[in-house]
């Protein structure tokens, strides 16, 4: 740990006991990604160790706190089809193993990747990769 960390996470210690120490917001999670429907997307993560049916696989996850609140399952799709070919496909390049399917997620709030939450609305699309664009297949 950095001296800087050090201090500042002493000071913060020191504050806690006279209650002047806020716990931080949470995280946001990467850049904003601009997408069809206009909805807030952010970038949680690309999971490329996990197999799929299709073999190897890049999921990448992302935040879209709107799809618990309107954005309905067909807008999202135009979402998913876009973060597929333009933001998840062109980072594949060079992936070993070479993925052979792409899985788009969107969820309402971050969850620990493979954790199950019933009541956090998330919507899942698998693609497989053809001549450098996404196909949509039935998930």
């Amino acid at each position: 740990m950095s001296a800087n960390r050090l201090a500042a996470a002493v000071a913060c210690l020191i504050a806690l006991g006279g209650g002047g120490c806020e716990e931080k917001p949470p995280r946001l999670t990467g850049d904003l990604i601009e997408v069809p429907s206009g909805q807030d997307v952010r970038f949680i993560e690309a999971v490329i160790d996990k197999a799929g049916p299709a073999g190897a696989t890049a999921r990448f996850r992302f935040l879209a706190p709107a799809i618990g609140t309107g954005v309905d399952a067909d807008t999202a799709a135009g979402d998913m089809q876009m973060l597929c070919d333009s933001y998840a496909l062109p980072k594949t390049d060079g992936m070993v193993p070479e993925p052979q399917q792409i899985v788009i997620s969107l969820s309402a709030v971050e969850l620990p990747f493979g954790e199950s939450a019933p009541d956090v609305p998330q919507f899942f699309e698998a693609y497989s990769i053809a001549d450098g664009h996404c196909i949509w297949e039935v998930f």
